[in-house]
């Protein structure tokens, strides 16, 4: 070969010959190549033609053919590919998840049987329980986020809308020359409503009495300001405080502790007379939610209650009566308690299942 330079472009026209396409542009880069190997290395020479001419993964059977002819030598063995040790473990992960794969799909399974027993949870009776199911639904009942109601407030406050708010205007005009570039407005700020929450915790009521209190509970830790709870049995009892205690167990453990006629009688009546005249009347009452639980199982006079039930509704913003028998079917409000109570409350409510209970913290909130 006395003239490289030819041999090299007429082995570029092998290639052609051979169906490798090699235009001008890619034999220039080819001779650029050459210059910079040792043509006297077999090895260097066929790497620069096969990275310079090849352009397709099917031209290098053809160019390892028309190599082996024109410089009768055998291509070298092509070198074997290294993978990157961070591609490598790339890659190990990924089949690791394959091999995995019907781990991940027995979780998903175990996460859909969770969810729908979770779902089952919340329709099923309260009373009905098991000790597990109870444990379950205390977790429930910890995920809960109930919204306390608002109202309006006299205080004003700056806002885009409402009513002009002179002062402020007035110092935007000082401040802007005395041209009243843009006008201030007011209106009424929110503050919480008041939440007023009576158990009945009544013999009749016990089965119900420990899910109410962790539900009260939770309502009390989310507004503790603007929450109250009572027990109504034969004598009310204030257990707001003792149900602002951040752990559940502890808060129950001293509801526990303060109520004296757990699983006793009911005296509706009574009860109520007292809250309304230690409590309700002095403010606890005024323009507050109240909700009533209970099974309307009265021991006293109806009457009593009725009357009761009159002072109240002129106090509160609302009343609502939460009956566990109410979402049964077939129930009909026949319970002396009940009876007396319909004319003077604004809804009667169902409360014997945990997607009840949810459904009471939006119509408290949108009360």
């Amino acid at each position: 070969m006395n003239d490289p330079l030819s041999g090299l472009v007429g082995f570029a026209t092998a290639l052609r010959e051979a169906g490798v396409p090699a235009g001008p542009q890619r034999v220039q880069a080819y001779l650029d190549a050459v210059q910079r190997v040792d043509v006297g290395d077999v090895g260097q020479l066929y790497w620069a033609g096969r990275i310079t001419l090849c352009a397709d993964p099917d031209d290098l059977a053809r160019y390892d053919d028309a190599f082996a002819q024109w410089f009768t030598a055998e291509p070298p063995a092509p070198k074997p590919v290294t993978v990157p040790r961070e591609k490598q473990a790339r890659m190990a992960a990924m089949s690791g998840e394959e091999r995995q794969g019907g781990d991940t799909q027995v979780e998903s399974e175990e996460l859909r049987v969770a969810a729908t027993d979770a779902e089952l949870l919340r329709q099923r009776d309260l009373a009905e329980l098991t000790a597990a199911e109870r444990r379950h639904l205390r977790e429930l009942l910890a995920v809960l986020k109930p919204v306390p109601p608002t109202r309006k407030s006299l205080r004003q406050r700056p806002g885009k809308t409402g009513a002009l708010d002179p002062d402020r205007t007035l110092r935007r005009m000082l401040a802007g020359g005395g041209e009243p570039v843009r006008l201030a407005y007011r209106r009424k700020s929110t503050r919480p409503r008041k939440v007023v929450l009576l158990l009945d915790v009544s013999g009749s009521m016990s089965p119900y009495a420990d899910s109410l209190l962790r539900f009260a509970h939770v309502v009390v830790r989310q507004a503790p300001a603007s929450v109250e709870v009572f027990t109504l049995g034969t004598r009310l009892t204030r257990v707001s405080r003792q149900l602002r205690q951040r752990d559940p167990e502890r808060a129950m453990l001293a509801a526990g502790e303060a109520v004296p006629d757990f699983a006793g009688g009911t005296r509706l009546g009574e009860t109520l007379r007292v809250f309304l005249d230690r409590w309700g009347q002095r403010g606890i009452a005024r323009r507050a939610v109240v909700t009533i639980f209970s099974d309307g199982w009265e021991r006293g006079d109806p009457g009593l209650l009725a009357e009761q039930l009159t002072r109240l509704r002129r106090l509160a913003y609302a009343v609502f009566w939460v009956n566990p028998h109410a979402g049964r079917d077939g129930y009909a409000p026949v319970q002396s308690g009940i009876a007396a109570a319909l004319p003077h409350i604004d809804r009667l409510l169902a409360g014997h299942s945990l997607a009840t209970l949810e459904r009471l913290l939006v119509e408290i909130r949108d009360a």
